[in-house]
């Protein structure tokens, strides 16, 4: 009888061996891409909010964590009505964050360390700081300045009711009322997202021209690609159609709405590829695409628009084996006719961290407001991990899912920024609690994060999820994904590929080979035994092993090769 549990971490990989693999082709295929987001990753001034430079002094231990690429969200120059994704200069970065010598030393110093990095673009809206909007606002009806927004009359007897019927994601009527130079009540502009973030009219070419300008700007500072924020929206349905029905109105609906996924979308990406393509360096565009199916995501990503598309359907399907299974093999059959690596990801910025969302109930959505069976949603979680990174195609890691990070769901509410939080009957505005800076020390103001305390407050016992306090500690989160991320590199059948080879499996559990590799995830709350599949490399949890069969424990994942 043998017995295993999750593996140390192998001795950090050498400068020389990252840099090494940033440099081979296709490099995005099989990418671990890690997200940082930049208020809560670390400080380095002690003003309480995370900034480049805080970025850049921990790149060597997201070296050593063994990822490919870092992708950022917003550092541009932004009033933060929503967390910069509200942008006032698309060419500046906000001196909460730093300089613009600061973005370049930190771009030089991750290739240095072999690391790649992605930065946010945020095409859809501009802040209503945007010196185009402030001079629209300035200039009264007429405007050419206002052609590049969505602005409208009212309807009613005196412009008094909004143009059509459509609501913001935010919550409430997706148009504001302006008050124009003269002082009276005016036309109406579209918002999607908040009222401070103006919706850009695509079909106007000065804002073609302009973006293709900041992709150069950025292209010729180094970055390595971007992350497209919203890259379903940006164009509307001519006229502007009412929607007629509420009962979608989610970023992931069931329906191509009249503001999102439409086809005029893929002309703007067509035109983008060609300049990313007059770069060395294989540079990469990423869509956050929240489309109703993945067959639709896979338009996306055809060979002459995007490189990758976030998997949504995937992050949000309950930790079952029989969901798990149908959403792997639709993706695999959605992305392999159009030549696109898959993408799996389990937590980002905008919904509730994975090991809280598996502590709960299935079908409660992804903005949940419970911390539920703190234990079983981080067994889940570390299982739910060596899942995802046995799939073939690129994966995605959100700040402090390597060290098992719960969400903070008891915030008070008077901390609380999400935006969606203070307006009625749009996103749950809970997205708070997956932004709480992350824990790096066991002691000081904030865990390590800065010397000035954090701009979200962190529980007390964060300490103990540190990277300080899982470092070297055998069988910890951070331990299993440095040593998952090891393991994924060092094995030839794991990364790029467009499929698996199922195999029998008892209810509950899926079983999978990649040539000499074999992952089997056990998704029940019971231990099942399957066949041993040969050498042990890693596992979530307790796996015991007897005469040619195995013993996984619940809510495990076991990693085999029979080479």
């Amino acid at each position: 009888m043998s017995q295993h549990s999750a593996a140390p971490a192998p001795t950090p990989t050498t400068d020389s061996a990252v840099a090494t693999v940033a440099r081979r082709r296709d490099w995005w295929r099989d990418a671990v891409i890690y997200q940082v987001y930049p208020r809560s990753f670390a400080d380095s001034n002690g003003d309480g909010m995370g900034d480049l430079e805080g970025i850049r002094s921990r790149l060597p231990y997201l070296r050593d964590l063994g990822v490919d690429a870092v992708w950022l969200s917003p550092f541009y120059a932004s009033p933060q009505a929503d967390a910069g994704y509200d942008v006032a200069d698309y060419r500046a970065v906000d001196p909460m964050f730093g300089t613009l010598l600061d973005a370049d030393a930190l771009i030089r110093d991750a290739h240095a360390l072999g690391l790649r990095i992605i930065v946010d673009l945020v095409p859809n809206h501009s802040s209503d700081q945007h010196e185009w909007f402030k001079r629209a606002l300035a200039e009264g009806p007429g405007s050419p300045l206002r052609e590049r927004y969505h602005f409208r009359p009212g309807k009613g007897e005196n412009g008094e009711l909004p143009p059509n019927d459509w609501e913001s994601i935010f919550g409430g009527p997706a148009w504001t009322r302006v008050t124009e130079p003269d002082g009276t009540p005016g036309e109406w502009y579209l918002h999607l997202f908040a009222p401070e973030q103006p919706d850009f009219n695509w079909e106007h070419p000065a804002v073609g021209d302009e973006f293709r300008s900041i992709l150069r700007f950025w292209l010729d500072m180094g970055v390595d690609g971007f992350r497209i924020d919203v890259a379903h929206g940006m164009v509307k349905a001519e006229g502007l159609p009412d929607l007629g029905s509420h009962d979608e109105l989610r970023m992931l609906g069931n329906d191509v709405t009249p503001f999102f996924d439409q086809d005029g979308v893929h002309d703007i990406y067509r035109q983008w590829r060609l300049i990313l393509d007059e770069y060395s360096g294989e540079r990469i565009f990423v869509a956050e695409a929240w489309t109703p199916t993945v067959e639709r995501t896979a338009n996306y990503v055809r060979p002459d628009e995007l490189h990758q598309a976030f998997n949504f359907q995937y992050l949000a399907t309950h930790w079952d084996a029989a969901e798990l299974r149908e959403v792997v093999d639709r993706t695999l059959d959605s992305m392999r006719p159009v030549g696109a690596p898959a993408t799996w990801v389990l937590s980002n910025h905008d919904v509730t961290r994975h090991a809280t969302r598996f502590a709960n109930p299935a079908g409660l959505g992804t903005q949940i407001r419970e911390a539920g069976d703190r234990e079983l949603g981080l067994r889940r979680a570390r299982a739910a991990t060596l899942l995802m990174l046995a799939l073939p195609g690129s994966a995605y890691v959100y700040q402090g899912e390597e060290l098992g990070l719960p969400d903070v769901v008891d915030l008070p509410d008077e901390v609380r920024q999400d935006p969606a939080y203070f307006r009625g009957a749009g996103q749950d505005g809970y997205r708070d609690g997956c932004r709480v800076p992350i824990p790096w020390t066991r002691e000081g103001s904030s865990y390590g994060f800065g010397d000035g305390g954090s701009w979200l407050p962190q529980p007390k016992g964060w300490g103990e999820l540190s990277v300080e306090a899982q470092t070297g500690v055998p069988g910890s989160t951070l331990e299993l994904y440095r040593s998952a991320l090891a393991v994924r590199r060092e094995q030839a059948d794991l990364g790029a590929g467009d499929g698996v080879e199922w195999l029998p499996a008892p209810e509950g559990v899926l079983a999978f080979r990649r040539g000499d590799f074999v992952c089997v995830a056990n998704t029940t709350g019971v231990p099942v035994t399957v066949p041993a599949h040969g050498r042990v490399l890693l596992t979530s949890g307790e796996v015991e092993e007897t005469g040619g069969e195995a013993v996984v424990a619940a809510d495990t994942t076991v990693w085999w090769t029979t080479a």
